[in-house]
């Protein structure tokens, strides 16, 4: 399992990738962001603990001194950086959103220096460069610009703080022997908890019952985009540094553009060419065989 690791988290990017193609939908029956990203909590939390109710009873046991790991992973990370994600993206534009929110590397990397005692090493500084370098291309920073506010800049920044937050939760969960299913099960218990106040149900249940197959679709969408991913991240998260899977996880952006190009025939400019090239670099020179020499700082 250690060995398949790296891809479990690179899995778990491309599979997160595949959220443009559900949203896409779901703005089209009058679905908001945080409408979506609620019922896909509320799914995925139902689901999981459905099934480890009836199948792995014991993975459902948590000590209340724990909890917080939990509500860190689900309020602290996930409302947090989509909350910041989608007013970034009000405020901006979607790829100068989504090129903020992958500065979490950034924020990983030095957090669990101080916090679990991983080193900084210069191939690790060197790919994170490579792999935000090629978000930023993939992402059209060469079309867009960086002219913004500093409240934009701060939710931009707080977007991607949030994101990293979850891999800083999910490994102090791991450290305290909880299986990966029972973390993602708890994150998105705490998830759903935290984005009530921030939804409109009644336009929710409105979309519902205006499409017959909205309901299908959200539980596919909850299954290829949310519960499987948590899961395989985590899951790589016991044998894989932090900081090495936030910089495997860039492949989200990358593969985003490559399901544009299939599906919905959206071809990136060279820029974008060049971005998506200097992510997959990034996660090939991350994967090779270190030396002993190349963790030294």
């Amino acid at each position: 399992m250690k060995r398949l690791a790296p891809f479990l988290v690179m899995l778990a990017g491309c599979l997160w990738a595949t959220l443009g193609l559900f949203v896409r939908h779901f703005n089209d029956v009058g679905l908001t962001s945080m409408e979506i990203l609620e019922a896909r909590n509320i799914l995925s939390a139902a689901a999981l603990f459905l099934f480890l109710g009836l199948f792995r009873r014991e993975l459902l046991r948590v000590r209340a001194k724990d909890l917080w790991c939990f509500a860190g992973g689900g309020i602290g990370s996930v409302i947090l950086f989509n909350y910041c994600y989608f007013q970034t993206i009000q405020r901006s534009s979607l790829s100068v959103a989504a090129i903020l929110l992958y500065t979490s590397p950034i924020f990983v990397l030095l957090l669990s220096v101080p916090l679990f005692g991983e080193k900084l090493t210069k191939k690790k500084v060197f790919c994170l460069i490579m792999a935000f370098t090629g978000c930023a291309l993939a992402g059209g920073l060469a079309s867009d610009g960086m002219n913004l506010s500093w409240v934009t800049l701060l939710l931009g920044l707080g977007s991607g703080f949030g994101y990293g937050l979850y891999s800083i939760f999910s490994r102090y969960a791991l450290q305290r022997g909880y299986h990966p299913m029972t973390i993602t099960a708890y994150i998105l218990l705490f998830a759903s908890v935290g984005g009530i106040p921030l939804t409109d149900f009644s336009q929710l249940s409105g979309a519902v019952q205006r499409d017959g197959g909205l309901l299908w679709y959200l539980m596919v969408f909850t299954l290829v985009a949310t519960i499987l991913p948590n899961a395989f991240y985590i899951t790589g998260l016991r044998y894989v540094e932090n900081g090495v899977a936030a910089v495997l996880a860039c492949i989200e952006p990358a593969m985003a553009t490559i399901f544009g190009i299939f599906v919905f025939s959206e071809m990136p400019t060279p820029a974008g060419w060049a971005g998506i090239f200097l992510v997959l670099a990034a996660l090939v020179l991350l994967n090779l065989q270190p030396k002993k020499s190349d963790d030294t700082k």
